[in-house]
């Protein structure tokens, strides 16, 4: 049936369904720095490899480098019991803290560190050498933003996510404020608690730190899903940046499914619809991106 003349541009008759994936699905280029070293760490290292964290938010590449002897190392405790190993240091990256962890118990390390979050650290570094208060806009358990504001000074750092916690916000009038953002933020939710905290007064310096992978994903998704039936947004369950393109493709198109395999996609729920749209977190693998739409594309 046709809902409307935008979403109905991507169906070419009554009797196929149109399947549109985002270019910009899948990896972004630190997550497969991050991946690939790690790959090639395990088939080339005599040694154990460790990774500080789970190396990317997909159990799928998770369980398949666990089969590939790679072992995560969960707290910097862990971290005195690697020293016959190598420690990858994942692209979410690490506390000043850890590295000094790392040096001090002479463990070999590899960092894989994204760039755009390494220049978060060092804004983060520089600006409270400096005297500023930093705040960091995004999810205050997420790993990234674990490792950014350990690179402030305690007492000196705040990190915020939503609207409420914006309007709560307060330091003495006479500091100096710089804020950030975890790299997969969403861009528009950004400039909101921006604006909310401008309002307040404070001398403030506004660094948009939101990597360009991760805009350009987020604007595709909210293009594709304004013109399609359903949509689909695959990923793991713990991906911020992907649960952020859930809620984004949500807002525009009410029947969006967030799933981490084919495995998860009820495709019943899509025999009456015209036009699908597919996106992927960053952390999720190619072959699942291209099952997911073979899978639709045969169904239908």
């Amino acid at each position: 049936m046709w809902l409307d003349m935008r979403k109905s541009v991507w169906r070419r008759d009554r009797n196929k369904m149109e399947v549109r994936t985002a270019k910009s699905a899948g990896f972004c280029p630190g997550v497969k720095r991050a991946v690939d070293l790690v790959y090639r760490y395990a088939e080339e290292t005599e040694g154990p490899v460790f990774t500080y964290g789970p190396i990317i938010h997909n159990e799928e590449v998770i369980k398949d480098l666990e089969q590939k002897g790679v072992q995560v190392v969960d707290s910097k405790e862990q971290l005195a019991d690697c020293t016959d190993g190598t420690v990858v240091i994942r692209s979410h990256g690490v506390s000043r803290e850890i590295y000094e962890s790392l040096k001090a118990h002479h463990v070999k390390y590899v960092d894989a560190t994204c760039g755009f979050v390494r220049k978060i650290h060092q804004y983060v570094e520089e600006y409270s050498g400096k005297g500023y208060h930093i705040l960091i806009i995004g999810n205050s358990s997420h790993p990234e933003v674990e490792g950014i504001r350990g690179w402030g000074i305690s007492g000196r750092t705040t990190v915020l996510s939503t609207k409420e916690e914006a309007e709560k916000f307060r330091i003495s009038k006479d500091t100096k404020l710089c804020i950030v953002a975890q790299t997969t933020f969403n861009n528009n939710k950004f400039k909101d608690l921006v604006e909310i905290i401008e309002k307040k007064g404070y001398d403030i310096i506004v660094l948009n730190t939101i990597c360009n992978a991760t805009q350009e994903r987020q604007r595709e998704a909210k293009e594709i899903s304004a013109q399609v039936d359903a949509m689909i947004v695959i990923g793991g369950k713990n991906s911020s940046n992907t649960q952020k393109l859930f809620e984004i493709c949500k807002r525009e198109c009410e029947n969006t499914y967030y799933i981490q395999t084919i495995d998860d996609l009820d495709v019943t729920k899509l025999q009456s619809i015209g036009s699908v749209g597919i996106t992927a977190g960053a952390s999720t693998p190619n072959y699942i991106i291209k099952e997911v739409q073979t899978n639709v594309r045969n169904e239908f």
